[in-house]
């Protein structure tokens, strides 16, 4: 028998924000682009409908973080759609501590702010699930298939386990024809590793509720699966998914890449923003925000204000701009790229290919040009290589900006981090020269340590004359490193104490 699946999408009309900014949020990374690239790419798409006045990215681990976005952003209505599984602790505890929202709809700043569900928890997750599955083993046949939904696992919040067992019972009792459809989980049971145990049809397709094919679902998975030995490179470095099918006992196995990854996830982040109207009655009624930010930057521009961090903006008199490495402005050998979205692939890597995860570290690959046909992309192309920076420097001069101490950042953190705000202050402060140091970071630190303590001014990081990077909270970087900082004072002073109780 041949089943046909359909993802039902809402009328483009019906889904217009034209007056609304829409910030997508994922988790990211600091060691790889994996993690981010799915939300960056479905943001790209509703971007490319025209549907809202502005979309952005953020993320828990990665640039821009979930302080700054706002500074990407003008419009007084922003639609917040977290790019998660699930309603567990990220998305109803961390994410609404760090985006500051009280709730469904927050009113701040002159701002109305409506913080939607995760597109994990959306009933077409089950469409797009039965759609991977039918993609990863075309013409198998469902009755002879066993399928596998495997999360990560975690006792933070019973929420995180409960998504995935509500899409396997849906599955299980919609009579979608699979041979049995069960649940696994990387770090509880029951585990990913048994899946052989746990099913009996000749094949099997497993497919990763996760958002994107990193670390755990590309690299740690296969090898709980037996697909690999070890742990292997990175997607981003091999530019292929694994091959199917897998014969690993008796079995064809196919693996699947992580449901986040579908194309069609845009249009449930925009079913979410749907949902989120109909259940709060909000009808679409607003008008669209002019965009002081671009007459900011063509201020600056007529200035003669025309570098920002390692970037030359140069302008036409047709009114397109051509930005490049500064170091590169007399070179004429430079490779041409074009478009907004290219300053987001240029910026991920250095020269020798390595992850940026840190946009302000002075490592921007040299030998290209990008040219941008309108002050709308150059703005985006500039939040693409140094998120956040027009925002913040323009809210700098009208001195309207703030920024967060250290210890109230610290202060927030919870998990493997919530001991890193017993540094001390003199252990914070070296460790903030050191990790914030200009061969590591442009961005002019504004942060003090608290309201009372300031930090001492790097002076190196004054560029006159240029578009300044600024840094309004301390980033993922300072986290870990503070964390390093207080794991190692506190092993210190135990090693001492017992010392000193064994003379």
């Amino acid at each position: 028998m041949t089943y046909v699946t359909f993802v039902i999408l809402h009328p483009p009309s019906s889904l217009s924000h034209a007056h609304a900014a829409l910030i997508l949020i994922g988790h990211g990374s600091t060691m790889n682009p994996d993690s981010s690239a799915p939300t960056h790419l479905h943001a790209d798409e509703i971007r490319r409908r025209g549907l809202f006045c502005e979309v952005a990215c953020c993320f828990w681990k990665e640039e821009p973080n979930m302080r700054e976005v706002y500074e990407m952003v003008e419009s007084d209505v922003i639609y917040i759609v977290p790019n998660f599984i699930s309603e567990g602790y990220f998305c109803q505890q961390v994410l609404p501590r760090e985006l500051r929202v009280e709730g469904p709809i927050t009113h701040r700043d002159g701002k109305t702010i409506h913080y939607c569900d995760p597109v994990g928890i959306h009933p077409n997750m089950t469409r797009l699930l039965l759609q991977r599955a039918d993609e990863v083993a075309p013409g198998v046949p469902r009755d002879q298939t066993s399928l596998i939904i495997v999360g990560h696992g975690t006792n933070l919040n019973e929420n995180s386990r409960k998504v995935i067992e509500d899409q396997v019972s849906l599955i299980s009792n919609g009579g979608y024809g699979f041979a049995e459809v069960v649940d696994a989980y990387m770090e509880e049971a029951p585990f990913v590793a048994d899946w052989a145990k746990m099913t009996s049809a000749p094949n099997v397709v497993v497919v990763p509720f996760f958002i994107a094919d990193g670390l755990h679902s590309f690299q740690d998975i296969p090898v709980l699966l037996g697909m690999r030995e070890e742990t292997g490179a990175a997607l981003s470095e091999l530019g292929v998914f694994h091959q199917n099918p897998h014969q690993l006992q008796g079995r064809l196995l196919y693996y699947s890449g992580a449901i986040g990854t579908e194309p069609l996830m845009a249009d449930v982040i925009l079913d979410q923003v749907h949902d989120f109207d109909a259940k709060h009655g909000i009808q679409n009624i607003g008008s669209k925000v002019s965009p002081r930010l671009n007459d900011q930057l063509i201020a600056w521009l007529e200035l003669g204000r025309n570098v920002i961090g390692e970037i030359a903006i140069a302008r036409s008199e047709k009114g397109s701009f051509v930005l490049r490495h500064v170091a590169d402005q007399a070179r004429t050998d430079l490779i041409p790229y074009h478009g907004s979205v290219e300053a987001r692939e240029l910026a991920r890597y250095d020269d020798s290919g390595k992850f940026r995860p840190l946009h302000s570290a002075p490592t921007l690959k040299h030998g290209w040009e990008l040219h941008l046909g309108s002050l709308d992309e150059l703005r985006l192309a500039l939040d693409f290589f140094y998120p956040a920076a027009v925002g913040s420097a323009s809210r700098l001069e009208k001195s309207s900006l703030s920024a967060t101490p250290l210890r109230e950042l610290l202060g927030r953190q919870t998990g493997m981090y919530r001991f890193t705000n017993t540094i001390s202050d003199d252990h914070a402060f070296s460790m903030v020269a050191k990790t914030c140091a200009s061969k590591n970071c442009l961005r002019r630190i504004l942060w003090p340590l608290t309201p009372e303590q300031p930090l001492p001014t790097d002076e190196s990081k004054a560029q006159t004359g240029a578009i300044p990077l600024l840094c309004l909270e301390a980033c993922p970087h300072i986290v870990s490193a503070a964390r390093k900082v207080a794991k190692e004072a506190f092993e210190a002073k135990e090693a001492a104490r017992i010392a000193s109780q064994s003379v």
